[in-house]
């Protein structure tokens, strides 16, 4: 099977995206945009306290980062809907899809208190949470083929 992302003799990235695969990512940002506008427990991943023991401290953190944070991960989720359709993608736009992709498989894991063995077993198609799993799994196994791609100029 071909890489879905991967890296062009002229130093673009090509997306071999279904338009299956397309349809389920076009609706994900507008998703985490509207989710991004309330204080919903599941966006602890995304502004991770970084005092955890001094209130104050991280209060006056959030106030110093949450902005500038949020402004970077609403770009990035424009960046991904721009070029949803897109065949090829530069290392900036591959670059804002790799920050949307993280940022909704960290909400949507937090959502579904995803640990390390989500990995150790098969899916069961009974359980009432697959579909979410799936995705997870599926928005996982692309940025990870986001950054195959991206590191294979490196070499």
């Amino acid at each position: 099977m071909k890489p879905r992302i991967e890296r062009t003799r002229q130093g673009d990235y090509r997306l071999r995206l279904t338009r299956h695969e397309r349809d389920a990512l076009r609706s994900l940002p507008a998703q985490l945009r509207e989710l991004l506008s309330t204080d919903d427990a599941s966006l602890v991943r995304l502004f991770p306290p970084a005092y955890a023991d001094d209130p104050a401290s991280n209060v006056e953190y959030e106030q110093l980062t949450r902005d500038s944070l949020l402004a970077d991960r609403l770009q990035a989720l424009r960046v991904m809907e721009a070029t949803v359709d897109a065949d090829r993608l530069t290392e900036e736009q591959l670059n804002g899809w790799m920050g949307a992709l993280n940022d909704l498989r960290l909400v949507l894991g937090t959502r579904l208190d995803v640990s390390e063995d989500v990995y150790e077993r098969e899916l069961d198609p009974d359980d009432p949470r697959a579909p979410e799993l799936a995705l997870y799994a599926y928005l996982s196994w692309l940025l990870e083929q986001a950054v195959a791609a991206l590191a294979s100029g490196l070499t």
